[in-house]
């Protein structure tokens, strides 16, 4: 069921109101270019000018509501800046760079040629998952590390297809033949998404969008210039480098083009060469004459020393990998992947395997291990072994490993499972525990104590294991000293480089690496580390590092937490590759074998999108080069223009070649960049680098501002269970205006987001209405049948709800400032309703003022007019009449605002409440006669319609002694109070202590003092002071008409608590003003009837 049926057929004829003023407004707008931005002449003064941009999405499909979100905050913020007067610049552009788009289009042919066109693919079961289990054989094994389902796959749901998910963007299969040309896809979605944003309601400059790849020749103009830069600058060299790489694909698996894993890198190990000592079993006997070792890896080599033994999967498939002529490893066909990448195979890249092997065949081999002080250990099963992390060999140090020591203890004490393995006892009887590492605490048997501590005594206790192993290998490492070996006597951290550098030059280990985590590409193959010859952009290096974090100094980043991510990630970047031989994008200039991969290209560009309209005149992919061709954008052109270089000798008319100077130091440097947060790590902090690295200090980026993942209706945003919303479905659903009023509600941290389609719904609910209610409002004046009062506005409430405005104005503002616009779609719109809504309660029969309700129109059209420009504009051009557009009108400007005139209206509106509730409590008891009371003859004369409301202005007594005493305790500098105790102390010995006894003192006045604590917390000093900053008596006097109104009261008096002959009015309910006494800002009301009023009056 769509989520606007829960209101029939009328919530759908609210959203069709929208979406036509929507496309009414859209129209509008471009006839007369309302968001074309253009250069001043002089450079700009501070606050002339905002150029925000977004990081443009990969179009390998059609934008979605996380894009919105994201895209949403860049888009508020901008029309802020536009409402104020600022010149803005929001441009856009379509990232078509890398290989996701090619790899689809390459699907899209296998199936055609495969399945034919349209395909008829095989019925595949539901569950096709296969387990590597005994009875896989090799040639399964090898397909099982081909061939994945990708990331797109499982996000489409049930799609396995490329044809499939094609079909899920509603195209035809007409249409989807077209795609297997990659060049299709740039042709098609960039368009799509145009179309969507500008349903959205994107002020963008149109005019200056593009295209990335060498399908624009602009662009790709400029890129040349940028990688041949960072070359000439020292930034890009060719070196060997371990990296994330696939196999399929041929070449280094950066960020952007992984199905899953983004930001995964190499994890380095030793691998350790466990020698097998001759004679061979018969599985082993076609490698005798060959070097035959074990295969395990580890982090830790300082713990060789005690090595007892090594572990294998007895149900795990390995195999004996030729690694060169004359040394094979044994190990698992996942791993002697990565080695054949990592030049250890005979075969680079193609990992040999001479023998298939299960773990049980291994179990009982002799090995001679590197360190260890065991002249012989053997080869043990051990279940609980991973095949898919390592090698799936593990070596066994059971003084420090919990895991080694548990196993090890299971298999002495438990025969029957050495009878099951066939392990023989001398293989594990005898052998002892050997300590290495002494740990403060802990003794020279970590593992052991940590074990007996957590009362672990079974390998099944994983997660009690996985604790034990946090602690021992933590404390080990910082806190411990070896005690045997070449290093005896230094402490672990310093000593463990040593140790793996002398294995090293020892030949006894090599380094292995793999993924951190599963990578796998979006060609569906799984990735493996790979040694790579490369070209590499040099992140990290010492002096560029310095440049890039001096250039954060002066970024604002909106959060803490936003600037500490980005500073640990510039102080990690290491150099990465920025080459690609797949794909799509610009050719390295001075190595066109290769391409510029996706996130090299796409670190600069905010600087083309200055020019780009002058370059490519409007078209997206730059084919328009009737005035100026791309031939002509020398390197020496981009660098007067960018780099503040000399002019440069090219045919370039003077005037085309100054204003394109001219544009790019107006606008820059970029004020802002919205991005998720998940491109902290390399996007953003690539932006950063190439910018000092290419472009003068005084073009350096100014903001950052990163926002959390949305969610839809509180679940994860996913395809697979159709919680799902492409930003076009979201439009037809909701329409341009709700989407983004509940964008804006969904949130503004690094936290994950949540769209709430309620919220949407809501939206919808409250803009027609709004509309409807000015509707109604200015033709009932317009036929002179409103109840509006002319001239100024002279009322309690027409004051208030002045100020209520003007405070909207400045919080609103505010709000806007530091980028939450949640909170100024609060105080800019659900505060600002409130306050119209009690406003216009407040004035009953007299109506409301009609300067206050023009105003009050004006100012809550332009608060929302950020996130809601459509509604706003159509309420400006069609309701107020307005001249000019509103998203250019202005920002309201506030009247002095009134603290004293908030806190009195407060206080009424809490006063109304409180006294509400008396009048329902004493209802409830006078509707019950007392027994024997006569009772009164009608209705009428036993309703409460009269009101004795006592006020006591002054704090007196035991609270004027608390106040005093508390405000003597208070510390001007720090803004603090002195600890309760000392408070205490003060109490005691002050007149209170001489009437009250301690527990008297506690009951009483602590309460209070709390009381006027938290209340100092919101109101300030004022919370101190013995009486309001207003007179109470005063102000419900000046209303006591509105508390009539309100409260259904007949008559209302307004008296002093401390007058006794006042009191006296109270009777017969005097005990309840006694019990209860009023104290400043709480006033306590008793109600009669007429006839007891009446009563008391003659009395």
């Amino acid at each position: 069921m769509s989520s606007n049926q829960h209101d029939g057929g009328n919530c759908f004829a609210r959203r069709d109101l929208l979406v036509q003023i929507q496309d009414e407004m859209q129209k509008l707008w471009e006839e007369s270019k309302v968001f074309e931005a253009n250069s001043g002449d002089k450079p700009p003064s501070p606050g002339e000018k905002f150029f925000g941009n977004f990081t443009y999405p990969y179009m390998n499909g059609v934008l979605h509501l996380g894009h919105a979100f994201t895209l949403s905050k860049l888009e508020f913020a901008a029309a802020y800046h536009r409402l104020c007067g600022s010149n803005v610049l929001v441009p856009f552009a379509f990232h078509c760079t890398g290989m996701p788009i090619k790899a689809s289009a390459d699907k899209l042919a296998r199936e055609m040629e495969q399945y034919g066109n349209p395909p008829v693919f095989p019925s595949v079961d539901k569950d096709d998952s296969k387990t590597n289990g005994n009875n896989s054989s090799w040639s399964d094994l090898n397909k099982h590390y081909k061939s994945r389902r990708s990331k797109a796959v499982a996000k489409s749901g049930s799609h396995k297809f490329q044809w499939e998910i094609m079909r899920s963007f509603g195209l035809s299969d007409q249409e989807i033949a077209k795609f297997k040309d990659p060049h299709h896809w740039l042709s098609y979605f960039p368009l799509k998404a145009m179309e969507a944003l500008k349903a959205f309601g994107l002020g963008c400059d149109w005019r200056r969008s593009f295209i990335t790849t060498d399908m624009n020749p602009f662009y790709d103009s400029f890129v040349r210039w940028q990688m041949r830069k960072l070359k000439k600058v020292g930034k890009i060299v060719k070196g060997k480098q371990y990296m994330i790489y696939s196999p399929l694909d041929g070449q280094p698996c950066a960020d952007h083009d992984r199905a899953s894993g983004e930001q995964v890198g190499p994890q380095e190990y030793v691998l350790i060469k466990m020698e097998v000592i001759p004679p061979f079993p018969p599985k082993l006997k076609a490698l005798e004459r060959r070097n035959v070792c074990m295969a395990a890896v580890t982090l830790r080599s300082e713990t060789l020393y005690g090595q007892t033994n090594c572990w294998v999967r007895p149900d795990g498939n390995y195999g004996a990998f030729e690694i060169n002529d004359t040394d094979v490893f044994i190990l698992t066909a996942r791993s002697a992947r990565n080695l054949a990448y990592q030049m250890l195979s005979r075969v680079p890249e193609k990992p040999t395997c001479l023998v298939e092997l299960c773990g049980r065949d291994l179990v009982g081999l002799p090995l001679k291990s590197p360190l260890a002080l065991n002249e012989i250990v053997y080869v043990l099963p051990m279940q609980n072994i991973l095949t898919d992390k390592g090698t799936g060999v593990v070596t066994s140090v059971p003084s420090d490993s919990p895991d080694d020591f548990i196993a090890f203890q299971e298999l002495v004490t438990h025969p029957g499972l050495r009878l099951m393995y066939g392990v023989k006892d001398e293989w594990v009887i005898p052998i002892k525990v050997i300590p290495i590492i002494n740990i403060p605490g802990f003794g020279n048997k970590s593992a052991e104590k940590v074990c007996l501590d957590l009362k672990i005594d079974s390998p099944s206790q994983k997660d009690e294991l996985a604790e034990a192993k946090e602690i021992a290998y933590l404390k080990g490492y910082h806190n411990g000293t070896m005690i045997v070996g070449e290093f005896k006597g230094r402490k672990v951290q310093d000593v463990r480089p040593l140790i793996k550098d002398m294995l090293l030059k020892a030949g006894a280990t090599v380094l292995y690496y793999e993924p951190e985590e599963k990578v796998m590409s979006r060609s569906g193959d799984e990735c493996v580390v790979a040694l790579t010859d490369q070209w590499l952009i040099t992140y990290g290096e010492a002096e560029w590092k310095h440049e890039a974090i001096e250039c954060l100094e002066e970024m604002n980043t909106f959060s803490i937490e936003a600037h500490n991510g980005f500073k640990h990630t510039l102080d990690w970047l290491m150099p990465r590759a920025c080459s690609r031989s797949f794909g799509l994008g610009t050719r390295i200039p001075w190595d066109e074998e290769f391409l510029v991969d996706s996130l090299s290209d796409s670190t600069l560009y905010m600087a083309y999108y200055t020019i780009a309209h002058l370059l490519q005149h409007g078209d997206i992919y730059g084919a328009n080069s009737s005035n100026l061709g791309a031939e002509q954008m020398t390197d020496e052109v981009w660098d007067y223009v960018f780099c503040d270089g000399p002019i440069p000798e090219t045919n370039i008319p003077p005037a085309v070649l100054a204003k394109m100077k001219q544009e790019f130091e107006y606008w820059y440097p970029f004020d802002l960049r919205i991005s998720g947060k998940d491109l902290m790590q390399n996007h953003l902090a690539f932006c950063i680098y190439n910018h000092t690295a290419l472009l003068p200090k005084h073009y350096w980026p100014r903001g950052f501002r990163c926002n959390g993942h949305l969610m839809l209706n509180s679940e994860k945003m996913s395809k697979s269970t159709g919680n799902f919303r492409t930003l076009w479905q979201a439009i037809e659903e909701f329409s341009s205006d709700a989407t983004r009023f509940a964008l804006a509600d969904a949130g503004d941290s690094l936290d994950d987001a949540n769209f709430a389609f309620e919220t949407a719904n809501s939206a919808i609910m409250r803009l027609t209405k709004e509309i409807s209610w000015m509707k109604k409002v200015l033709s009932a004046e317009a036929e002179a049948e409103a109840p509006l009062r002319v001239g100024p506005p002279t009322t309690h409430a027409d004051r208030a709800f002045a100020n209520e405005i003007n405070y909207a104005i400045r919080d609103t503002e505010n709000s806007y400032r530091a980028f939450m616009f949640k909170d100024a779609l609060k105080t800019g719109f659900y505060d600002l309703q409130a306050a119209r809504d009690e406003y216009r309660f407040s004035c009953g029969a007299g109506g409301m003022n009609r300067e206050l309700l023009w105003r009050f129109m004006d100012v809550q059209t332009r608060l929302l007019t950020p996130i809601c420009p459509h509604y706003a504009e159509h309420v400006w051009q069609n309701s107020l009449k307005k001249e000019g557009f509103v998203v250019k009108a202005g920002w309201p400007i506030a009247d002095t605002l009134d603290p004293t005139l908030r806190a009195k209206n407060k206080y009424l509106l809490d006063s109304m409440v409180l006294m509400r509730r008396l009048l329902q409590k004493q209802e409830s008891g006078h509707k019950k006669a007392k027994k024997g009371a006569a009772t009164p003859a009608t209705s009428e004369e036993r309703r409460l319609s009269v009101g004795i409301i006592y006020v006591n202005e002054n704090y007196d007594g035991w609270k004027e002694q608390c106040l005093r005493v508390l405000k003597a305790k208070f510390d001007t500098k720090s803004c603090s109070f002195a600890p309760d105790e000392e408070i205490l102390e003060a109490l005691k010995n002050c007149s209170i202590g001489q009437e009250m006894n301690l527990k008297q003192i506690q009951k009483l006045c602590m309460p209070f003092i709390k009381f006027k604590k938290d209340e100092f917390q919101k109101v300030g000093l004022q919370a101190l002071e013995l009486k309001l900053p207003f007179g109470e008596v005063e102000v419900l006097e000046e209303n006591s008409g509105q508390i009539k109104r309100q409260l259904g009261l007949e008559h209302v008096e307004i008296l002093l608590a401390s007058d006794e002959s006042a009191a006296n009015k109270a009777a017969p309910h005097i005990s309840v003003l006694r019990q209860n006494p009023p104290s400043p800002g709480n006033p306590i009301a008793i109600f009669l009837s007429k006839s007891e009023f009446q009563g008391q009056t003659r009395g």
